[in-house]
């Protein structure tokens, strides 16, 4: 099985106005955004990555490229415009304290697949296309690669929400306990009889137990689509990012 790491891009300036951006061009990375990105790009250095794909939105492809370069065989940034941001419609751009006064915010807070955007996308269509990218590339870069390929996705934070809650098997109504800080890190591992959350939201740790991938089968023996029961022995090297 073929593994996702999935990144949200780092800290713009729209992030810490408090403005919620959406598809608005020209928002970039601020100067924390930056740092964030190197540390996260750091940390993948020791992860030689199959794919990178991105959404195309400039604050994505600012921390893809920055991923990119601290690989050692520099993959070619892939665009994927079903990981781009969810369309808020007449929402974009406003402050997120004036757009809390709205009475859709409270259904996107409680019921988030009820939620539609005015002039914008459903966030049940945002998901729907976010789910399916991820799970057709996964699928395209085991066939090519072999099951112990590492692929990265950079992307957005109600995006990646989406992703982990599918992969955890959670209704989209649930997706908001979910947290996908900027520049932060998290792992799926798809499979034929389940996904596999390996880790979320993480910001620190090592990450080159990712490389090589764990045997098939695992060590704990049995097919590589079981949970291991009792929980497993985990990575063989360093072990999982806090």
């Amino acid at each position: 099985m073929a593994t996702l790491i999935l990144v949200r891009h780092g800290r713009t300036t729209a992030n810490a106005s408090g403005t919620l951006a959406g598809r608005l061009p020209g928002v970039l990375l601020d100067e924390v955004g930056r740092e964030q990105v190197a540390a996260t790009a750091a940390r993948l250095a020791a992860v030689p990555l199959a794919a990178l794909v991105s959404s195309p939105l400039e604050r994505c492809r600012e921390t893809a490229r920055a991923i990119a370069s601290a690989q050692q065989h520099k993959p070619r940034i892939q665009t994927e415009k079903r990981l781009t941001e969810c369309d808020y419609g007449s929402w974009q751009g406003g402050t997120l304290k004036e757009l809390a006064k709205e009475e859709l915010w409270k259904t996107v807070q409680q019921q988030p697949s009820a939620a539609r955007f005015p002039g914008g996308e459903s966030l049940r269509e945002m998901s729907d296309r976010a789910v399916a990218a991820v799970r057709q590339r996964d699928a395209a870069i085991e066939a090519e690669h072999g099951p112990g390929a590492v692929w990265a996705a950079v992307s957005h934070g109600d995006v990646i929400k989406s992703i982990l809650a599918d992969a955890v098997g959670s209704h989209l109504d649930q997706f908001q306990r979910i947290v996908v800080d900027p520049a932060s890190v998290s792992i799926v591992r798809f499979t034929s009889a389940r996904p596999f959350v390996v880790t979320s939201n993480s910001h620190a740790g090592d990450l080159s137990w990712l490389a090589p991938a764990l045997p098939e089968g695992g060590a704990e023996g049995g097919a590589a689509d079981d949970a291991a029961v009792g929980g497993g022995a985990g990575p063989s090297s360093a072990g999982p990012p806090s």
